[in-house]
């Protein structure tokens, strides 16, 4: 039988829209809560370098009023080591992060720096946190990632999504197969596999029905679905539409 997918929901662009204006509204952590409410498994938040949306507040506040767990993205820094040290949180996830950059561009390049990655995660594995690594769907940075001890790899689905996007065929059916091939080997790896970044509910299905992936972390698409559907209904459509898919 296929094993139940998860659904994580990223609240960072709550953030976004709190910060166009200051102030404290809207605050993501109503939103994580409407997320719990409505079939959410986790929530996600980015604590960026720059502080452009998540802040520390956010995730003093998100630490404290939440049921659900955690999953704090952040880049390998000593700064966000210690904050993570700090707050424990269920689950840390490694990206790669810009300050030029609109959003998480790619995967973060383990093959590259491997040693130091692996002395960064060791101190969070060893406080109790699930480390998961963004990767892309590439064999090097898969195999990387295990050596290093991370528990979890998040596949990058930005290209796939886009390639739906733009009408660009056999690029996604390519970006598909190439998602599939690579979550059966991170599975035979004995890494947990998980899925996320630009999915909407035109391109869930497929990444959805892979079996080998645990779970999907959906944050922009969700918070702008909400603008027309509520938060609480954007949420439960792909839910919806995941379960259908899994089935």
């Amino acid at each position: 039988m296929t094993s139940p997918l998860r659904l994580g929901v990223n609240i960072d662009h709550v953030a976004t829209v709190r910060e166009a204006r200051g102030g404290a509204y809207p605050d993501p952590l109503r939103a994580a809560q409407l997320a719990e409410a409505a079939g959410a498994d986790g929530i996600t938040a980015h604590l960026r370098e720059d502080r452009r949306h998540i802040s520390d507040a956010d995730i003093d506040g998100l630490m404290a009023g939440l049921s659900l767990p955690l999953n704090l993205e952040m880049a390998a820094t000593d700064e966000m080591q210690a904050i993570a040290l700090r707050h424990r949180p269920h689950a840390v996830c490694i990206v790669p992060e810009k300050r030029e950059e609109k959003t998480t561009e790619g995967g973060l390049d383990v093959a590259q720096d491997e040693n130091r990655l692996a002395h960064f995660i060791a101190p969070l594995r060893d406080a109790g946190c699930r480390v998961s690594i963004f990767v892309a769907a590439d064999p090097r940075q898969i195999e990387a990632a295990h050596r290093i001890g991370a528990a979890v790899v998040e596949l990058h689905t930005g290209s796939y999504c886009d390639a739906h996007a733009e009408g660009r065929t056999a690029d996604r059916d390519a970006e598909l197969i190439r998602l599939r091939e690579m979550a059966a080997m991170a599975d035979a790896l004995g890494l947990e596999v998980h899925a996320g970044h630009g999915l909407t509910y035109d391109t869930v299905a497929p990444v959805a029905a892979l079996p080998q992936i645990v779970e999907l972390n959906i944050g922009h698409f969700l918070v702008g679905e909400a603008i027309f559907r509520g938060l609480p209904e954007a949420i439960a459509e792909m839910r919806r539409r995941m379960d259908a898919a899994r089935a």
